[in-house]
Parts: C-alpha cells; sequence; structure tokens
C-alpha cells in the first residue's frame, strides 16, 4: 500500500523532475505469419499486430489519466522479420517493411521495432536480404525500426556483417538525406542484443518470449539528478545507496503500470526496464546527473568512473523493487537526445573517443552520434567493431546507432525534432582500418566464454 507522502512525492517528481514512463511496448510474436506467398504473410502481419495492439494506445491513455503518470510512447515490437519472411518466395522484404508501417498507423503508434536480423555467427539467405533491404525499407517508413545482431560473448564478432551493415549505414543516410538522414536514427548494431527490451530502435520480440507480452520502460535523470543534489557533499559509497533508493521508487511505478497495461490488454507482465533515457529537455539529462555528481563537464576524466556507479545504482535499486527487471537497465548516453550530452559535445568536453570508453560501463553504446558524411563504410564499420568488442569481452550488450549525415561536415548539426533531438556533427580520427576491416571472417569469441 502506497503511503500519502509516497504519492505526494511521485507527484513532485512527475510535475517537478521529468520523472515519466517512457514507454509501454507490446511485444508480438510473428513465427504464426510466416508463409511461402509474401502477401499473404504480409495481411497475416497485419492482422494480427491490428488484432492484438488496437487498444494499446488507448489503454496507455487511460491508465495515464488515472495515475497522474505520463506515458510518452506507445510501441509495438515484433519477431525479427528475416526469420518470418524467409519462407517468402521473394528477393527483397520492402513488402514486410510496408505491412509493418501501415499497422503501427492503424493501430496508433510511433514507433514498430522488428526489422531485424540476428547474424553474430553467419547468414541465412533471409538475413542476407533483410539487411540489403534496410535503407529502403527505413526511406520509405514513418514507423519502422530496424537493428543488426552482429556480435555475442559465445559466438565472436562477425565481420563480414558489419561491413555490410557500415554499407547498409551509408546508403540509408543517403536515401534519407533531405531529413538529415534520419534513417540511421532508426537503426541499431548490436552485441549481445536483449529479446525483451522495450527501447526503440532496438526493440524485437526474441523467440524465447510468449506470443504476446507487455514491457515497460522507465525513465528518470531528473528525479536521480534532484536527489543527488539534496544528497550534498556526501561520499560516493552513501551517493550510491542515495541513487539506488530512487531507483527503486522508479521502477515501482513503472511495474505497477506495466501489469495494470497487461491486465487490461489480456496479455502476459513481461519486464521493466530500469534506464535513465534521457530527451532534449532541460533536467531530463543523464550527462547533467554526472556533472552534479561532481564533474566540471560531462567527457571530463572521471566520467567513465562516474557513470559506473550510476549505472550499477540504478540496476541495483531496479532489482530490489521488481523480481522482473530485463531489457537493458542502467543509462543511456544518446548525444542528440540528451541536452547536457550535445552541450558537452559544443565545448569540446566530449568526444567520440571518450564517449566509446563510457560505453564500457552503460547501458548500450554509442548512441545518436553524427558524424561528417563523408566518413567511409570502413571507418563506420571500425566503429561498429570497437563497441562490439567492448561487449563481448565484457559479456554486455553494446550498440552503434550512427548517422553519417550526408552532406554535413564538422562544424554542422542535424536536427531530427521530437524525441530524437539535435545534435552536432562530431570529429572523426581521420586515420584508416580499411585493412583490417577488409580481412572479414569473425574474431573468435573470448577464452571467457567457454563457461559450460
Amino acid at each position: 500500500m502506497l503511503t500519502i507522502e509516497e504519492i505526494m512525492e511521485t507527484i513532485k517528481m512527475v510535475q517537478d523532475e521529468n520523472l515519466d514512463i517512457r514507454t509501454i511496448t507490446m511485444g508480438i510474436s510473428l513465427r504464426d505469419c510466416a508463409d511461402s506467398n509474401h502477401r499473404a504473410a504480409c495481411q497475416k502481419i497485419y492482422d494480427k499486430v491490428t488484432r492484438l495492439a488496437g487498444s494499446l494506445v488507448k489503454t496507455g491513455d487511460d491508465i495515464a489519466r488515472e495515475y497522474g503518470m505520463p506515458i510518452v510512447n506507445k510501441r509495438i515490437s515484433v519477431t525479427p522479420i528475416a526469420l518470418v519472411a524467409e519462407a517468402g518466395n521473394v528477393d527483397h522484404y520492402y513488402a514486410y517493411a510496408e505491412a509493418l508501417d501501415n499497422a503501427a498507423a492503424e493501430v496508433g503508434v510511433n514507433f514498430i521495432g522488428g526489422f531485424s536480423a540476428l547474424v553474430h555467427k553467419g547468414f541465412t539467405g533471409g538475413d542476407a536480404r533483410l539487411i540489403k533491404s534496410i535503407p529502403r525499407a527505413l526511406s520509405s517508413t514513418e514507423r519502422v525500426c530496424a537493428s543488426v545482431n552482429v556480435a555475442t560473448t559465445r559466438a565472436g564478432i562477425n565481420m563480414d556483417a558489419i561491413n555490410m551493415v557500415s554499407r547498409v549505414i551509408k546508403e540509408t543516410a543517403e536515401l534519407t538525406a533531405e531529413k538529415d538522414s534520419i534513417g540511421c536514427a532508426k537503426l541499431v548494431v548490436f552485441a549481445n542484443v536483449p529479446e525483451d527490451n522495450p527501447f526503440m530502435a532496438g526493440a524485437f520480440h526474441g523467440i524465447g518470449e510468449p506470443d504476446c507480452v507487455i514491457n515497460t520502460g522507465v525513465s528518470g535523470p531528473g528525479v536521480v539528478k534532484s536527489a543527488i543534489k539534496k544528497a550534498g557533499p556526501v561520499d560516493l559509497g552513501t551517493l550510491s545507496e542515495t541513487i539506488k533508493k530512487t531507483a527503486f521508487k522508479i521502477t515501482r511505478m513503472g511495474e505497477l503500470v506495466g501489469r495494470t497495461a497487461a491486465d487490461r490488454l489480456g496479455v502476459p507482465f513481461g519486464i521493466v526496464d530500469v534506464s535513465l533515457a534521457p530527451t532534449p529537455a532541460i533536467g531530463d539529462s543523464v550527462a547533467e546527473i554526472l556533472e552534479e555528481m561532481g564533474l566540471e563537464r560531462c567527457g571530463a576524466f572521471g566520467s567513465t568512473a562516474a557513470l559506473a556507479l550510476l549505472n550499477d545504482a540504478v540496476k541495483k535499486g531496479g532489482a530490489m523493487a521488481s523480481s522482473h527487471v530485463g531489457g537493458l537497465s542502467g543509462a543511456f548516453i544518446p548525444v542528440s537526445e540528451d541536452a547536457g550530452m550535445i552541450s558537452a559535445v559544443d565545448d569540446g568536453a566530449l568526444t567520440l573517443e571518450k564517449l566509446e570508453a563510457m560505453t564500457a560501463v552503460c547501458s548500450v553504446g554509442l548512441d545518436m552520434v553524427a558524424v561528417p558524411g563523408d566518413t567511409p563504410a570502413e571507418t563506420i564499420a571500425a566503429i561498429i567493431a570497437d563497441e562490439a568488442a567492448i561487449g563481448v569481452f565484457n559479456n554486455k550488450t553494446t550498440a552503434v546507432r550512427i548517422i553519417p549525415a550526408a552532406g554535413k561536415k564538422l562544424g554542422d548539426r542535424v536536427e531530427f525534432g521530437g524525441l530524437l533531438g539535435h545534435a552536432p556533427i562530431m570529429e572523426v580520427n581521420g586515420f584508416s582500418a580499411k585493412k583490417l576491416v577488409r580481412r572479414g571472417g569473425r574474431i573468435p569469441a573470448p577464452i571467457h566464454s567457454l563457461r559450460n
């Protein structure tokens, strides 16, 4: 039972500190939609998504009004389309992307994730066709998001897949050049991808999941920053406890909303992803949390240590509050979606190299970073390979969402609007890794992957 004090505290978090439920994401299995006739498969996909998610948006809006808790996004994730479309005898998967987009529009969600392939150890024909279809799929749809898993700790790093995806990223940037290459903002390249992530653009419905499930993603950078400020000049152990207790409160609200939504929609509740996901709004920034902890500027020496403390405390607080914490859970550091990160880049405090170091201890990786449009595909492949190596050798999820903005150069900016925000073009090391990445093949799994 919640006390009056706890209720008033939550109201303050919502009104003054930007607390929200970032997303309710319905995961839907499309495995029963596979058909040798791709048109029939697309119709099955549209029918199943609209049937199961038809009340998702209304349910979320109703709960938001009843609880006084903003629910920013209602989204859908589906079975990786490479698995579903492979039964169809077609050379490309544009029709599947169109079916997903139409279904998402019909039910009113802003994004649908799952135009995805899992190729960490090799390709099937369907995997290759899906990856090659990504540029046109993302440039011709509004709501479809894509992801590719190129590495796992158990399998190693598939450099052939990374090379293919780097070229896909470049092509996607060119096809959406008139919108500052926004198509790349809807494409994530993963290592050790989780199957229950509710956050876009990397969400898909894993093969170990039930037919339909509700996952929630909470967010509260402003709440955590406020708690740290109130704590004052305490030692780092006490600071960790402060963050942990705050994450506990945020997680309880996320699970309450998720379970209520699942009950009303008649589907199982899955997980609550306890991630500090920032927005471009002032006061809703992970970078500002790190600065409140004591950094003059995010990106200064000490940023990785501060982020490690933050990420660990958030996970511990979430695990205390719920037995169903999953997804990514921790702290996101997307540049374009975080006002403090943008400011740090503008001031020269935060570079790609420092961001890469910070990804060793955060939830994901190099996220929503914009680079010059003439950045070679081989350099993008090397950036992805570095992130994959951090994930594989540290047994954690890492990812890259990079925007080589067509026609843009250092000093320019990209403008996406909404939660995707805006970002300065960041400098990229000009020395080449072409000979390395063109070797192809697979970087073997680390010795500590042999755990059986």
